[in-house]
């Protein structure tokens, strides 16, 4: 994937990229990783120390083979990430994403999603599907999917065990050989 950096776009709004997530970003981690209201519907527990924070980005991020930053001028303002699965599920990857909550509903997710979907199938060409689990609840997030191509599939009852409580989910899909939008 071609990540750009810190320019501006041709009307001089921010620029936003994609970029390895790395140590130098954790006071920006922090600003998300922080807040109630964005881990809201995330598997991990809003983060309550930079060490924490610190730990996750050398021990979960930086391994990771595909984990990065959601940049507006190279400033890190959340991270999106695909999952590999082995064996038999190998043709399938888990999408994943979060965003600062001040930049909810100004299409940047949908933008962020669109970007990772364009390039994901070249850069693993084993990939044949693009899958994403939300929160019933979440609707924010069905929208960013649906915006971005994505394939509302059904509705997985009781699915997971999230903060306490079994919530269901809905699950989307992008296929390699769906049209992009």
């Amino acid at each position: 994937m071609e990540e750009t950096g810190g320019k501006h776009g041709q009307n001089g709004s921010p620029e936003l990229s994609l970029r390895p997530l790395d140590l130098s970003d954790i006071d920006d981690f922090m600003v998300w990783a922080a807040d109630d209201k964005v881990s809201r519907f995330c598997t991990w527990d809003t983060y309550t120390s930079k060490e924490a924070g610190i730990d996750f980005i050398e021990n979960t991020v930086i391994p990771h083979p595909w984990f990065r930053a959601i940049c507006l001028d190279n400033k890190a303002i959340g991270a999106i990430s695909v999952s590999a699965n082995n064996g038999g599920d190998r043709c399938r990857g888990e999408l994943g994403y979060v965003l600062a909550s001040k930049y909810w509903g100004k299409g940047i997710a949908t933008k962020a999603v669109k970007m990772v979907a364009s390039t994901i199938f070249k850069e693993w060409p084993h990939l044949e599907r693009l899958e994403a689990l939300v929160d019933v609840e979440n609707g924010g997030s069905q929208r960013v999917l649906e915006k971005a191509g994505f394939q509302r599939e059904g509705l997985l009852r009781k699915f997971r065990i999230l903060k306490g409580r079994t919530r269901d989910r809905v699950i989307y899909s992008l296929l390699s050989i769906d049209p992009k939008s």
